[in-house]
This record gives structure tokens, sequence and C-alpha cells, in this order.
């Protein structure tokens, strides 16, 4: 974590300087606040990288002689089976149609989208998957 620390650090002050010449040379508001609340949030972010190193056991980024593999670990749990997520891409299709077609059309969308939500939630508390 003080690698990644110290480039949002970096990265801010780039950002700073950045954000100084831009407002001096265009004169233009808007860009200006951005890079600024850009500089801003990448010194928080960096900050809070910083401060966490120091209490967070050294990991396998902050070691040179690591390896990939060192870092490795669980990334999660992934339904191999789920017919959910077809469900929500066909209702969410229907509903983005809706700004072109016609707002009467979100109403077909939504109870597919609900059903769709409602069983990719709770998949694992019925049927052949459920848990006792």
């Amino acid at each position: 974590m003080k690698i990644q620390g110290k480039m949002f650090i970096w990265l801010s002050v780039f950002l700073l300087a950045m954000a100084v010449v831009y407002g001096v040379w265009s004169k233009e508001p808007a860009g200006t606040t951005a890079l600024f609340l850009a500089f801003g949030l990448s010194i928080m972010v960096g900050f809070y990288l910083g401060f966490t190193a120091k209490r967070v056991d050294t990991g396998a980024q902050d070691n040179k002689e690591a390896d990939v593999a060192d870092d490795a670990g669980e990334l999660g749990f992934f339904s191999p089976h789920s017919w959910q997520p077809l469900a929500l891409g066909f209702g969410g299709a229907i509903a983005f149609l809706s700004v072109a077609i016609g707002w009467w059309l979100i109403y077909f969308a939504a109870p597919i989208i609900l059903v769709g939500l409602w069983g990719w939630v709770f998949e694992y508390y019925r049927g052949e998957n459920r848990t006792q």
C-alpha cells in the first residue's frame, strides 16, 4: 500500500500543477474546478493509503522480491448457473429502449427487472440450492 499511496500523492502534485497552469492559461472555470477536485480526490486517496499502510501488514506489492502468485487469494463466489442476469439485462434493455420509444414502455420493463433482481438476490434461499 505504500507504493500506491506515494503514486497518488505524486499524482496529486501533478494535478495541482496542471490545475494552476490550466486555470491561468485558459481562464475556463469548469475545467479548472474539475482539475482542483481531482487534486483533492487524489490527495485524499493517497493520504488514506499511506495512513493505512502503517497499520496493516506488509503486502506482496511492497516487497521487491515478491512474485505475482504471492498476492493471489480467493476472488469470491460467482454463481455458475444463474439465469437472473439475463432477465435483468432484458429488462434493462427494454427500460433504456423506453427512453427512445416512449416512457410507457417502462411499465413492461419494471416487472421484469424486479423479478430478475428478486430472483438473483434470493436464488440460494430456495430450490435445489437451499441451505439448511
